[in-house]
């Protein structure tokens, strides 16, 4: 039975949403001070390739362990949206009509920003426009992504960089287009609002076949509004 790994591995050089905590990996003990190896990490519950819960953004929304563990294997269809450019959006015209998807409980749109990994390019990912995320919660479907969320992200030079004498930041961005980083997650809200997960930062979705069922168990952690999971496709 065929399988792929669709986790990005966690490390320091994680890429998290800003204003989220960083991963930070280091020794605790180690064989030549302890005579054995433990690792201390510390991250945010949405760090790397991870499930968003209900309560991620929806004040009374369900937690992670308010689900059975079943719920974390989907019947997933791919959506090829790798034509889609820089903080494009995707409309509901490129959701599969119902009579398509009615044995499906996740779609996964491949972008192919995966491939801008540890880059600041990959805070520039396509995105759903609100319409599409409630096409989805309304057809009862799951949403994963190789991108860091389904809605526009903040650009991290944007966010970081700071502004020059001539009304740019560093990077080469003028005051108005700053000031149009993204506010709200509306897409989010269409489906978490719905007690739909939202599955973010996979990768390695090229080349899979149209369909395949998706493995993602969340950590065992009490009242989680997310969890670092380890996505494997099946198929």
């Amino acid at each position: 039975m065929p399988t792929r790994d669709l986790s990005h591995s966690l490390d320091a050089d994680t890429v998290v949403y800003p204003g989220d905590p960083e991963v930070e990996v280091s020794p605790s003990a180690t064989h030549e001070t302890d005579g054995y190896r433990v690792t201390e990490v510390r991250l945010g519950t949405h760090a790397g390739t991870h499930v968003d819960a209900p309560s991620h953004t929806e004040p009374g929304g369900r937690n992670l362990d308010d689900f059975a563990v079943g719920e974390f294997t989907f019947d997933a269809r791919v959506v090829d949206c790798s034509e889609f450019g820089p903080r494009e959006p995707i409309g509901p015209e490129e959701i599969p009509e119902p009579a398509e998807i009615s044995d499906t409980e996740l779609l996964v749109f491949r972008t192919g920003w995966d491939d801008y990994w540890g880059t600041d390019r990959y805070f520039d990912h396509p995105y759903l426009t609100e319409e599409a995320a409630k096409a989805c919660a309304e057809r009862g479907l799951h949403v994963g992504l190789d991108a860091l969320s389904p809605d526009p992200s903040p650009s991290k030079t944007g966010s970081e960089n700071g502004e020059s004498e001539n009304g740019e930041s560093e990077n080469g961005e003028s005051e108005t287009e700053m000031e149009q980083e993204p506010t709200g997650v509306p897409a989010h809200h269409q489906l978490l609002g719905a007690d739909r997960f939202v599955l973010e930062n996979l990768t390695a979705l090229a080349d899979l076949p149209e369909r395949f069922e998706l493995r993602a168990y969340p950590l065992a952690l009490a009242e989680a509004d997310g969890s670092p999971v380890r996505a494997i496709a099946v198929w």
